[in-house]
């Protein structure tokens, strides 16, 4: 148990816990983070979490340090790696889990970092955030012996998106680059499309050097 956590007064916001790493996030938040949302999680009846992150340099060891928090609290945390936030969404429905973390700094610049949360298929925001750091600064916690496994999910999760397309009208696919999370799924999701068509076009673009390093593409199947 963490003893004695405080959050820095600007982390929980309302509708995700974010941080300048290093100054205002570290890795024992993220285990009193874990120690919180497990908390609630176990409350509400829940047994197990699923758990993913972005593509940061911070973002694994904030991974590490949040499962630690989560079984601390007795639940069962499944580890789907690197991927999009959508990713981590699809898990917690496709397994019918209780609850989802996703470690991710959302738009925001390299230095910060963040967690996104779900409670059964809805997301955890407002008065649920504030609630975490009460739980935490009042040692109000759950404890019990937990586990963790790792799960690659991501063949599942590219399936799901190929087959809304049949190959028979024109498509265009515009993604981001997820924080550096989503290399892998769109080159496995675009050799699924039907062999009949045929990328015609590809256009990238670059936002502003004050976000977050990322990029969009723009790219067109024709039938």
């Amino acid at each position: 148990m963490t003893a004695n956590h405080r959050f820095h007064p600007t982390v929980l916001r309302e509708y995700d816990i974010r941080g300048v790493i290093g100054k205002t996030l570290g890795p024992d938040d993220a285990r009193a983070i874990g120690q919180g949302f497990g908390t609630l999680v176990v409350r509400a009846g829940g047994t197990r979490v699923a758990i993913g992150y972005d593509g940061r340099l911070s973002s694994p060891e904030l991974e590490q340090a949040c499962v630690e928090g989560l079984m601390s609290t007795g639940l069962e945390v499944v580890r789907i790696g690197l991927g999009p936030t959508p990713m981590l969404y699809f898990t917690v429905r496709h397994l019918e889990l209780d609850a989802g973390v996703m470690i991710t700094g959302s738009h925001n610049p390299p230095d910060y970092n963040g967690f996104k949360m779900m409670l059964g298929k809805g997301p955890v925001y407002g008065e649920q955030i504030q609630e975490i750091g009460r739980l935490v600064h009042g040692q109000d916690l759950v404890t019990g012996a937990g586990s963790s496994r790792q799960l690659d999910v991501s063949e599942e999760y590219i399936d799901r998106l190929a087959k809304d397309y049949d190959g028979t009208r024109d498509l265009t696919i515009v993604w981001d680059a997820g924080n550096g999370a989503v290399g892998h799924i769109l080159r496995r999701l675009t050799d699924k499309l039907p062999a009949s068509t045929s990328c015609c076009s590809r256009r990238w673009t670059a936002p502003s050097p004050t976000i977050t390093p990322t990029r969009l593409c723009r790219r067109t199947w024709k039938t």
